[in-house]
């Protein structure tokens, strides 16, 4: 997020405030997200904290998928607890915007591309960027399709 968008969000609410997210002081959609980001980029270690960047991409590269799948479960919910309710309402809520693809047009690749390098990276950026970007997709991805399965 710019210097110009940040300066487009509103106050945010204070704690004994009722947000009410139909106030047309939130209804710039990009901001929104844009902030959302901003708060996963700027967090000292990402959601899927760094310990765990190798397993996970170890656990997409899995060829048969109810193997894959219960690997990324036990993953996910291995997670420090703090990170796993967050990644819990996180992904609750990007499924949310993915059923409503028609009119947002953002699918489940869309949502993994705008959020992957967010939430999960490698503690040490050298190497492949380029392949570590593909694995970020795919685990984010993977992880809302699978929504269902890993948090149920």
């Amino acid at each position: 997020m710019h210097d110009a968008e940040k300066g487009k969000l509103p106050p945010g609410p204070s704690w004994d405030e009722n947000l009410n997210l139909e106030d047309g002081k939130w209804e710039d959609v990009h901001v929104i997200t844009g902030a959302l980001k901003l708060f996963f980029r700027e967090l000292p270690e990402p959601l899927f904290p760094y310990s765990h960047f190798t397993d996970f991409v170890e656990a997409i590269k899995l060829n048969d998928p109810s193997q894959k799948l219960r690997r990324m479960k036990e993953l996910v919910l291995s997670l420090p607890q703090p990170n796993l309710e967050t990644m819990r309402l996180l992904f609750r809520h990007l499924c949310s915007v993915i059923e409503h693809r028609e009119s947002n047009r953002m699918s489940v690749q869309s949502v993994a591309i705008v959020f992957g390098p967010t939430l999960l990276k490698p503690e040490e950026e050298g190497g492949n960027i380029a392949m570590y970007m593909v694995f970020q997709n795919q685990i984010v991805e993977h992880v809302l399709n699978q929504y269902k399965n890993i948090f149920s």
